[in-house]
Formats: structure tokens, sequence, C-alpha cells
């Protein structure tokens, strides 16, 4: 199936500091992915949007507050755009097994084209890109 930009070409929600939040937020990334013809890397794009909200939640929510998703499709590349308002910035393990976490970001790293991190206030912006 053949990308389409019929629909919106930029997707967003909020989503609270609760476990449902991660499932709730790969939901609404395989509707967007569904409705702008991107199956071919579906897989790969949700274990990301995982990582990332699981980051964002564990690591980068104060309690009380929430993060939010943001998915952008510009006709060859998707973006994805986990915005928190917690401090610091994620940081890759330097091998999958060297650390007790880290490991998200290794997979993240491993299946998207790009990815990092960006400063915003309060918090931070961690994103990851595939092109199609």
């Amino acid at each position: 199936m053949n990308p389409t930009t019929e629909a919106p070409a930029v997707r967003e929600r909020f989503y609270r500091r609760e476990r449902r939040s991660v499932p709730a937020a790969r939901q609404f990334t395989a509707a967007a992915l569904l409705a702008w013809g991107l199956a071919e890397r579906a897989d790969e794009v949700l274990l990301c949007v995982s990582e990332l909200t699981t980051n964002a939640l564990v690591h980068g929510v104060p309690p009380g507050r929430g993060f939010r998703l943001f998915l952008s499709w510009g006709g060859d590349e998707l973006c994805v755009e986990v915005h928190d308002s917690g401090d610091g910035h994620p940081a890759r393990a330097l091998r999958a097994d060297s650390a007790e976490s880290g490991r998200g970001l290794v997979l993240v790293d491993a299946l998207a084209d790009a990815w990092g991190v960006r400063d915003r206030d309060p918090g931070k912006i961690v994103w990851c890109a595939w092109r199609f």
C-alpha cells in the first residue's frame, strides 16, 4: 500500500502519568499509521512508541503531570515525538547488557532511522523518525 496524505499530517494526544497510557499511545499510533498507509514499518514504530512513552512515564513525568505524543507524516518521513516536563536527558546504554536502564534507547537506535533529544521549557522532547 502506498502512503497517503489524505489523513491529517499531524496528530497529537496528551496522556496522564498512568500505566494504561503506554498501550493507549500504541493504539493511537497504530490508527494513525493505518490512516496514513504506513503498515510497512508499523512494528518498528510501535515498539519505539512503547519505549519512548514508557521512558517518559518512568523517568520524565513528575507526579500529577503527563506527556504529549506527537506524530507527523510529511510524505516521505514519519516523526514520533514524546514531550515531557521532567528534568534530565535520556542516554542510550553503550551496550544492551551494560546497564539496568537505557536498553529501550538501544532498541530505538536500532529500529529508527534517526533519534535524538531536544530541550523544551520545561522538560525535553525525545524523538525518532523513519524515512519512507
